[in-house]
This record gives C-alpha cells, sequence and structure tokens, in this order.
C-alpha cells in the first residue's frame, strides 16, 4: 500500500503521543457504554443478513491510506443501484457535492437509524485504537475527495489525524459547503487544541442523541 505522492503532500514528522494517550484513554473510560452498543448493533445488522461491517480505504495523516471501519447502512444491492441512482439530475449533483446521499434509498430502515445517530461510525474506534484516526480531527477524505476539493490545502489537512468526529460534523455537517469544511479543516490542522477537543467531543454527544447526523 503506498501513499499519496510527496509532491502533493509535505511531510509532517511530528507525532502527538499526548494526544494518542488522551484518545486510549477516554476510549476506555466510555468502554461501559460503547461495547454493549457495538454488541447490539452488530447482532441487528447481522439478523437482516449479509455482512456486519463496511470498509473502504481513506486517506489519513501525511497522505498514508488506511482501512476504515463502519457498520454497514446498505443493502446488498447497494453499489449495483448507485449507477442507476446518479442517472438522476439532483441525486448525481448531491453525491457529487457530498460523496453521499442524506436520505439513500439504498439504506435499509436500520442504517437511517444509524447514520442519523452517526452510529454507524463506531466501529472507528478501532482505527483510534491503531493510531490511524483520533477521536477529533479533520473528517477523513477519499483520494479522489481528497484531491477534488482540497487541492493545494490538502497538504495542511493531513498535518494531523483525521478524527472520528470534529468541527464539521458538530457544525452544520452536510448544510455546509465544500469550502466551509475545508475552512473548518485548515482551522482545526493548524491550531489543534485539547480544550477544542473536548469541546467538540461534548457538542458531538449531544448531536448523537438529537439525532442530527447523516
Amino acid at each position: 500500500m503506498h501513499s499519496i505522492s510527496p509532491s502533493f503532500v509535505r511531510p509532517y514528522p511530528v507525532v502527538l503521543p499526548i494526544k494518542h494517550g488522551l484518545d486510549i484513554a477516554l476510549i476506555l473510560l466510555a468502554a461501559p457504554l460503547w461495547m454493549p452498543l457495538l454488541l447490539v448493533i452488530s447482532t441487528m445488522i447481522a439478523a437482516q443478513g449479509g455482512s456486519v461491517f463496511f470498509s473502504q480505504i481513506w486517506i489519513g495523516q501525511n497522505g498514508h491510506p488506511f482501512r476504515i471501519w463502519k457498520f454497514r447502512t446498505m443493502r446488498p444491492s447497494a453499489e449495483g443501484r448507485l449507477a442507476a441512482l446518479l442517472q438522476i439530475l439532483d441525486v448525481r449533483e448531491e453525491w457529487e457535492r457530498h460523496g453521499k446521499l442524506v436520505n439513500d434509498p439504498r439504506q435499509t430502515w436500520f442504517g437511517q437509524i444509524l447514520r442519523r445517530h452517526s452510529l454507524d461510525e463506531l466501529p472507528q474506534i478501532w482505527n483510534v485504537l491503531r493510531g490511524e484516526m483520533s477521536l477529533v480531527g479533520p473528517r477523513p477524505l477519499l483520494p479522489e475527495e481528497l484531491r477534488r476539493e482540497y487541492g493545494a490545502f490538502a497538504a495542511t489537512v493531513l498535518l494531523v489525524r483525521p478524527g472520528m468526529t470534529g468541527a464539521w460534523q458538530v457544525s452544520g455537517r452536510n448544510r455546509l459547503s465544500y469550502a466551509q469544511r475545508l475552512d473548518l479543516d485548515l482551522a482545526y490542522a493548524r491550531n489543534p487544541s485539547f480544550k477544542r477537543d473536548l469541546a467538540i467531543l461534548a457538542r458531538t454527544v449531544r448531536a448523537i442523541l438529537r439525532g442530527t447526523g447523516h
């Protein structure tokens, strides 16, 4: 597995072991909450048939690709249906703008609940434990999305690990334009702060409980 071309990403040699240590500590403290959730959600998805987890290759710190994990929210035939859906102009525009569909007809009923409360991203705890992600950081990106939308600013965004949550997720999410999202990611990458991380985590909990995800 190779990283993005050095001409596209500026290497960032600084490692933040303290932040990673705090991530692990918070995950362990919250284990009584997320471990039962993982078990219940996995059981519910398995009962519907098909795989429990979904994974993709995304881009992480310093441009290194990694496999990100989520709970499966789509029907088994989802990939085959996408091409047909993208023939609809409004759907194609939303897909090109966000890389996903807010009201995706390919979702299962349970998948819609998971997406609404952002619980489909719970398996990314594994990515955090592996040091590929942080609890808080810029949103992880697909390679083509990074090149198309972030351009010369990609190197700055990739200075830090992507996060399970971040300023984008608690500031409007899909209601924001890519330019607004880029501004939030750049602001975080240029000035990461433990105090800001705690504030974002608190707002994330409220968003999960209110079901303002997607």
